[in-house]
């Protein structure tokens, strides 16, 4: 039975799975350099958010463990900061897009489709994880600990698999980035 609280937040849950990987698609495909705007590319950004990715996934695991030993503050606190960092990811993801050239993956053989295979399988979970995550949190939030529980079990592995992944894209296509 939904509580009061996730009743509540429904319908932003929603909005929210729908509007962010639109404006992300569409702001994925607007470059500021070519409609004339005088930007510089941002191209010092890639490491960053792939190291926010990282760090997402150290302290998704940090949560797990946190709560595992009763620590439900710091759990929540680990999970909060994970969402803002998933946040300041995106954000930078976009300014980068939109400020600078996409980066076409130059490896060959094998690894083409090693590399493709992350990286749709990273960009497809990073969509369906939003309701997710956001749905456990409020979970958590509202005291619905069991549902809570039951719905992490789903969440964790596809959000680590999102942060990792994140890692492992970028350090593939780095050795094309062009500076």
């Amino acid at each position: 039975m939904m509580t009061e609280e996730e009743k509540k937040y429904k319908k932003w849950i929603v909005t929210l799975s729908i509007v962010i990987p639109v404006a992300v698609a569409i702001l994925f495909g607007v470059n500021l350099r070519k409609l004339g705007y005088d930007v510089q590319p941002l191209s010092f950004l890639p490491p960053i958010y792939a190291a926010i990715n990282g760090l997402t996934a150290v302290l998704l695991f940090m949560a797990v463990a946190a709560i595992k030993k009763g620590n439900i503050k710091l759990h929540e606190n680990l999970v909060k900061v994970c969402m803002g960092c998933s946040v300041a990811f995106l954000v930078m993801y976009v300014a980068y897009h939109m400020t600078s050239d996409s980066t076409p993956y130059g490896g060959e053989g094998v690894i083409r489709y090693v590399y493709f295979f992350i990286l749709i399988t990273h960009i497809l979970l990073s969509i369906i994880i939003i309701p997710f995550v956001l749905f456990t949190f409020v979970r958590g939030i509202a005291g619905a600990y069991e549902r809570h529980k039951k719905l992490a079990r789903i969440t964790y592995p596809m959000w680590m698999y999102v942060a990792v992944t994140g890692v492992i894209v970028y350090l593939m296509i780095s050795p094309y980035y062009t500076h």
